[in-house]
Formats: C-alpha cells, structure tokens, sequence
C-alpha cells in the first residue's frame, strides 16, 4: 500500500521535516501517527497526498511512486484517497448530502449513484437523519462526520484523517475513532495523526508510528 525508503523532506525554508524514513504499511492496516506539534506528521500525510514531494529517498502508495514528475500518477492515487483533515472545507448554505455530493464530483459517476452512494455515506457515520441540514447547523462532532462521509463516499482504499478527534470531548472522540476503525473492514487502510495517545493506549491490532524531530519509530500490536 505504501513504501517508504530513505525518505527525507525539506521544505524551502530549509525545515527539515522528515529524515530516513522506512515505511511498508499494508492494505488493511490501521496506522495511528503520533508526536508533538510540528514533529513531521501532517508532513507524512501530504507526501502520501502527493501535496509534497520526497526531496530525497523514494515513496509508493498503492503501487505508484510519488514524484514531481509524477503528477499523473498522483491524480490516479488521489481518487483513491478518502482526506479527512483538520480544516473540513465544508460549503456553507448547503446540505449535508449535498457536500457529500460535491466531494464525489471528478469520480466520473452519474448524478444518480452519486446521489445513492453519498446517502449511504451518511447513513454509515449515523447523519442519515441530517442529510438534508445545513452544515452551519450542525455541532461541530456532526460536521466531523460529514467529512468523514466525504471521505468514504468514494470508497476509498485508503483513509487519511489529520487529528480528527481535536476539538471533540471524549465520548465523541471515541465514537469518532471507532468509526474510521471500522472502515478496516473493507479492506481500506486508514492512517490516523493524534495528539490524543490516551484514547489509544488500549489497542491492541494496530501499527504505531511515532515522529519526533522528523525521524521515526514503529511498533506493530497484534
């Protein structure tokens, strides 16, 4: 799924945000990616985006390199990508099955399975009976799933969530962890950044990657 091999960033600043990175996360994997502010992790999920590139090293996800002359490539990997970052860009004044809708719009489906597949997205995260709400009228854990149903309308293969419980008390937290993790079980690997390592001390069938000063240490549980 993705293969890292000597990988190192560097912005222009000349801020060295990862170094030798070795990475063979497999499909169907659940990856949490912890550390503190500014440590390197939203900086792995850009690379796996094709936001950034690898300065040095190489990288792979689902099969295809990541490179600045690759944006082919890179367009093919992101409709296969479900993002759910921290700024959920959602449109203001409009629905949430229609934000839903709109994220699936370069996927080459009909306005019919769109519509179909965008439902079912809402039903899946438990929004079914706000479908036809305004995202302004929603709490902020309600606007969270529906950028998570965003994400995995399009059923993606892999799932790329940048600190999805900020922002949230403990229960939603939990709830919010809980249902990326049941994405796994179709086969969809889900990469999760958190600050929050309380709310996954107990898991027990997961791999661990912590960043520190852009390098990296990984422990696989079950």
């Amino acid at each position: 799924m993705i293969i890292a091999n000597n990988l190192s960033l560097v912005y222009p600043d000349k801020t060295q945000a990862l170094i030798d990175v070795d990475l063979n996360i497999k499909a169907g994997e659940l990856v949490y990616i912890t550390g503190p502010s500014g440590s390197g992790k939203t900086s792995l999920l850009k690379l796996f985006m094709g936001i950034e590139y690898p300065s040095t090293g190489s990288l792979s996800v689902m099969g295809k390199p990541i490179k600045n002359n690759s944006k082919g490539n890179i367009r093919k990997i992101r409709r296969n990508i479900g993002p759910v970052f921290q700024e959920f860009k959602l449109i203001k004044g409009r629905t949430s099955l229609e934000n839903v809708m709109i994220g699936m719009r370069f996927l080459g489906l009909t306005p019919k399975c769109i519509k179909k597949e965008a439902n079912e997205a809402l039903e899946k995260v438990g929004l079914g009976h706000k479908k036809l709400s305004k995202v302004e009228h929603l709490s902020w854990g309600e606007t969270q799933r529906v950028a998570i149903a965003r994400a995995v309308a399009r059923k993606p293969s892999l799932i790329l969530a940048d600190e999805p419980t900020g922002n949230l008390d403990y229960d939603n937290a939990i709830n919010i962890l809980g249902l990326l993790k049941s994405f796994r079980n179709e086969n969809t690997t889900v990469i999760i950044t958190t600050h929050a390592t309380h709310l996954i001390m107990e898991e027990q069938n997961a791999t661990f990657i912590s960043v520190d000063g852009g390098r990296i240490r990984i422990e696989r549980k079950g």
